[in-house]
């Protein structure tokens, strides 16, 4: 993991304040300061040119091998990058779709003793009316319900006709029909 925060550091993908954690994460470091440098030294040296007073010297190629060497490597080059790109193009529709996340068990909880009747009606239940089973004479309403990963909207429906947002969420909104619904999140797990 650190090497990829280097590398993002390297390329400039961090914002401002994940710079700020790798300069501290540097300072605090040493072990981590060495490879980052020594990542950086390397791309340094990846980015400089080619000097060609540097390489081996070579016997210049006659004009009419230059020729022939370009007529017989510019069709392998072609049928080359065609073949990678079927096999590319293979490996992306073909590969496995990633695991959707697994839907969560969630418990709906209500007090409401003088309901005769509570539902649930939410975006994971396709707005149909799920009926809450009494626990007890104690006044509490529950069901318990898969509910998928994401942000969801949903409304208890009292006693069949007045709609109420669940006391215990903090977010809501208003509807359509001026009724509130509460705003549900659900992180994934896969």
């Amino acid at each position: 993991m650190d090497d990829f925060l280097a590398s993002m550091y390297i390329d400039n993908e961090l914002d401002l304040d994940e710079k700020v954690q790798f300069v501290d994460k540097i300072h605090s470091e040493q072990p981590f300061y060495q490879d980052t440098r020594e990542l950086l030294l390397q791309e340094k040296r990846l980015r400089m040119p080619v000097d060609m007073a540097m390489l081996p010297d070579r016997p210049p190629v006659p004009e009419a091998k230059q020729r022939w060497l370009r007529r017989l490597i510019r069709p392998v080059a072609y049928a080359t990058a065609g073949f990678a790109f079927a096999a590319l193009l293979l490996f992306v529709s073909f590969s496995p779709p990633a695991p959707a996340p697994a839907p969560q068990v969630n418990r709906f909880v209500i007090y409401e003793p003088s309901a005769r009747q509570v539902e649930l009606a939410g975006s994971f239940t396709g707005w149909q009316r799920t009926p809450l089973q009494p626990v007890g004479n104690s006044g509490y309403w529950e069901i318990q319900l898969k509910v998928p990963s994401g942000e969801h909207r949903f409304a208890y429906i009292l006693d069949g006709d007045r709609q109420m947002a669940d006391p215990t969420l903090p977010g809501r909104e208003r509807d359509d029909f001026g009724g509130e619904n509460s705003i549900l999140t659900v992180e994934g797990q896969v």
